[in-house]
């Protein structure tokens, strides 16, 4: 019965940040409808454009907001989860056999990982025990492993990962342009109140406040939209930013990023028509990511490759055309294969 109890204080807990946002945007609604536009306005040309715009701004702000809530997070596949004996296995052995252990599961299930922990072992998490696919991390407010993960906002009581960054940074986008509307299109009248030629009733107070909430909200998402925009830019989460991915060349915090432009792609779409409406249009499953980091363990043809610059013989290779021995790497090179190679050595 207690722990029933506390459950549900801590879920009402969690939703407090949105109870309180979706009331400062009814709030604001009807502050900026009745108060401003039918009570204030006196212009009928005016109030029909203030109105006109206002709209399409609030439905694209509140439905961002709402997808980014409701939509359900991103989950590990159930290839990536040990069986319970392999599991209770990797519990008793010490660091090096667990390294092992991990490194074969991922092997012999064919799992595309390769983030990599420092020691150069898979990433694993203890409670789901689960190999983590790349840019995945344990949410432990979510009590699970999120694809893709950003971070875990309280404001919309979910994860920010693969399934919904979309989403919280069109939320952050159309929550930013709809305080900048409010507070410009309500700025003449808070002036002409503030200087008490508008009159003196309580109705009217809800114009002073719906500008300084505006602005405060204004200033706050300015910064965040900016910096969400930035990591977008580069395609790097939250977490990456400050903590490197490691791969199995090393930690490289640009190891996802493609270009600014794919960046963007990968997870807006490529539909131009959908980039700026609350609907899912991100490229890929969430469980791989096209890399600018080469995975030599992964790539037989780059391993060669490796070794071929590791002995000084790479020109010979590339220049002279010499065919390569089946038992060291593979005669045919595949056309994704040869634009990467083409790509390494510009």
């Amino acid at each position: 019965m207690a722990p029933s109890i506390l459950r549900i204080c801590c879920s009402a807990v969690r939703w407090t940040p949105v109870v309180f946002i979706s009331a400062i945007v009814v709030w604001s609604y009807y502050a900026y409808v009745v108060q401003m536009c039918f009570l204030t306005v006196e212009s009928i040309a005016e109030r029909v454009i203030y109105l006109l715009l206002y709209h399409p701004l609030l439905v694209l702000f509140v439905w961002s907001y709402a997808k980014t809530i409701f939509t359900p997070v991103g989950v590990v596949p159930k290839k990536f989860f040990l069986p319970d004996h392999i599991a209770d296995r990797l519990m008793r052995e010490n660091e090096t056999e667990q390294k092992n252990i991990l490194i074969e599961f991922a092997r012999n299930s064919n799992l595309p990982v390769q983030n990599r922990t420092h020691s150069g072992a898979p990433r694993y998490c203890e409670k789901c025990k689960c190999i983590k696919p790349d840019r995945c991390h344990h949410c432990s407010m979510c009590g699970t492993c999120v694809l893709k993960m950003d971070h875990h906002c309280p404001w919309v009581n979910n994860c920010v990962g693969f399934t919904t960054y979309k989403f919280f940074v069109m939320f952050l986008g159309y929550g930013l342009v709809y305080c900048i509307y409010v507070a410009l299109t309500s700025l003449k009248y808070f002036i002409s109140f503030w200087s008490g030629g508008v009159g003196s009733n309580m109705g009217k107070f809800h114009v002073l406040f719906l500008f300084f909430v505006a602005v405060m909200f204004a200033i706050s998402l300015v910064s965040l939209f900016g910096y969400h925009c930035y990591l977008t830019a580069k395609n790097r989460s939250t977490l990456e930013s400050f903590r490197s991915p490691i791969f199995q060349s090393g930690p490289d915090k640009n190891g996802f990023s493609l270009g600014k432009f794919n960046n963007f792609i990968e997870i807006f779409g490529e539909n131009k028509k959908l980039w700026f409406i609350p609907v899912f249009t991100g490229a890929g499953d969430g469980v791989t990511f096209p890399t600018r980091t080469v995975d030599l363990d992964s790539d037989g043809l780059l391993a060669d490759r490796q070794r071929w610059m590791e002995e000084g013989d790479l020109d010979t290779h590339i220049n002279n055309g010499t065919p390569t021995n089946p038992s060291n790497g593979p005669d045919y090179i595949s056309t994704s294969n040869q634009n990467l190679i083409n790509h390494l050595e510009e």
